[in-house]
Formats: C-alpha cells, structure tokens, sequence
C-alpha cells in the first residue's frame, strides 16, 4: 500500500494538519513509528508518543490539541480507533482476491449451493444442501456440514468446524480451529453411579457482524437454538454452553466460559477468564472485569462486577480493604 496523507484523510473523512503530501506505505504502533508509517493515537497514557515517534502520519482525535510541536502529519477524525479499523478494512478489501475453487482437493455435493464469487480452499467439505453467500471465503481443510446455512462476505478460516444445521449470518469472520455446534455438556445421572448421553437436537444461530476467536467452541442446543446476537466478537479460546443467548454487541476476552441455558444481555463487556454459571441472566450493559465468577443473575443494568463470586466495584474494593487488614493482623 501506498497513500498520501490526504487521500487518507479523504477515505476518513477527516481533516490534515502538516503535510498532505506526505506517503506512508505501512503502518506501526505508536510507540515503534519510523518514516513512511501511519500510527493513531486513542488512549491519553500514550500522548508522550505523538512527540517522540518518527512516524509519517498520526491518525488522532479532533479534540486532540498538541501541548508541544509534533512532527508528524496529524490526521483529525472524530474517532481514531475506529477510523483506523476502518482504513485497516479499506487496506484489506483492495488486497484481497476472490477465487472460485482453488485446488483440486474440495468435496462438495451437487445439491450444495454456492454463491457468486465465493473463494475455498483445497481439502474444504461442503456438505450436502450447504449454502454459501456471495463472496464468502472458505478456506483451506474447513469442514461444512450438511444443511449449514453461511451468509455473504463472510471469513471461515482454515480448520474450522460447523457441524450439520448450523446458522451462520452475512460479515461473519470465524477465525482458525472454532468449532460451532458440537454437542453440549448433557449428561442424565443414573441410579448406578453412571450417565446417559442427552442427545441435542438443536442448532447454533449467529447473526451479522459476529467475530469469533481461534480455538473457541460454541455448543448447539439440546432443543431450540444457541443464539449469538448481531455484533458480538468473541476473543479466542472461549466456551459457549448449549442453549446460552448473547446479546447483541457484547464483546468477550479470551478463556471466558458461559455454562448452558444463561442468557447475556446487549452491549456487555467480558472479560478474560470470566466464569458464568448456568441457567441465569445477565443485564445488558454489564461489566465484568478479568476473572470475575459470576454464580446467581444480574438484573441492574450497567453494573460493574469484579471478583469471585462477583461483586459490584465500590462493594468489592470495600470487601477487599477488610481482607487485606485482617491478613495483616
């Protein structure tokens, strides 16, 4: 890639200060910016950066104004994390090719239906009666069980599995070796100390705009549907019970395990290590902080929790000050 600082800032939308003609050809974080990089600037602890880095152009807020001279080009947007999320997808979509089968090792069926323009990889299996959408990427030894449903412009990276019936939704990005609808853990205890199998006859639905981690496994339902709202990015390694609902636009960090039938609520924050029991609620707009263990539901929206078992901030820090004095006695 190649852009001057104001064709930058056109695809942005945002305003130059310095330089327009300034290129830059890669980016960089802040604290590592050299000649010909484009960083961004968000988060005020790092502010010493903007004078101190050699990079080309810094992408920053428009409410940024500099306490001391800066070097580099500025570009004033009204959020630079977003916008550099926004040039990144720009960068990625001109890059990106779209082939229609590559390589002579794919296994699919006459009833499966595939869409315009859509790219797999050698050693994938389309199962019988899957549906891709238009410009979806398959990649490389992924596997695709019968009756899968996957929408457009979606990601589905090498090794990952979608067991038969899954529901998968348009701008969907399922990251190397997730497993989506294995059963769940469902087991009835017998008199005789042992356990039968309860067989799950439900599927996974994942709406738009849903990312999900690396090595994270999200179990299908025992009857109905597990249900990934619209928006939700799951970090990797995480656990999806059977029957859990996440709602829309919740974000979870990696090794956060959700036990089955507990429903979360919208624009929640979780996370990483996080533990959730089963069979309770988690109001929308929640946070939970790393290595929260969350035992019983949580029905004030926009709380704080911390802890384990999970207490309200203010409560936390309260509790933790007594603990801290009784150890020192």
């Amino acid at each position: 890639m190649e852009f001057k600082a104001k064709e930058i800032a056109e695809i942005l939308k945002g305003t130059v200060v310095g330089d327009p003609e300034v290129k830059v050809s890669t980016f960089a974080r802040i604290e590592s910016g050299k000649p010909g990089a484009i960083c961004f600037f968000a988060n005020p602890k790092y502010e010493h950066y903007v004078y101190e880095c050699d990079a080309s152009v810094i992408i920053v807020n428009d409410t940024f104004e500099p306490a001391m001279p800066v070097k580099a080009t500025m570009i004033k947007v009204p959020n630079a994390y977003a916008s550099v999320a926004d040039l990144l997808d720009y960068v990625t979509a001109r890059k990106r090719s779209y082939r229609r089968y590559r390589g002579c090792h794919i296994k699919r069926f006459l009833s499966t239906r595939i869409g315009r323009k859509v790219y797999v990889g050698s050693g994938a299996y389309l199962g019988r009666r899957a549906s891709i959408g238009d410009y979806t990427r398959i990649c490389e030894q992924v596997y695709i069980g019968d009756d899968v449903k996957i929408g457009s412009r979606c990601i589905i990276y090498p090794g990952v599995r979608i067991y038969p019936g899954m529901v998968i939704g348009d701008n969907v990005i399922i990251h190397a070796n997730a497993v989506i609808g294995a059963d769940g853990f469902g087991f009835a205890p017998l008199e005789d100390g042992t356990y039968k199998k309860i067989e799950h006859t439900g599927n996974v639905i994942i709406e738009d705009d849903v990312e999900i981690g690396a090595g994270t496994t999200i179990d299908k339902s025992q009857m109905g549907s597990t249900i990934i709202h619209k928006g939700v990015k799951i970090d990797n390694l995480c656990q999806i019970a059977h029957n859990v609902e996440i709602g829309e636009n919740t974000v979870m960090a990696a090794q956060t395990g959700i036990a089955g039938s507990t429903k979360i609520g919208r624009h929640c924050v979780i996370g990483g290590q996080v533990g959730i029991a089963g069979h309770i609620t988690i109001a929308d707009n929640t946070t939970l902080a790393a290595q929260t263990g969350v035992i019983s539901s949580i029905k004030q929206e926009g709380q704080v929790l911390l802890g384990s078992p999970a207490l309200p901030h203010k409560q936390f820090l309260r509790s933790y000050a007594v603990f801290r004095r009784n150890g020192k006695e």
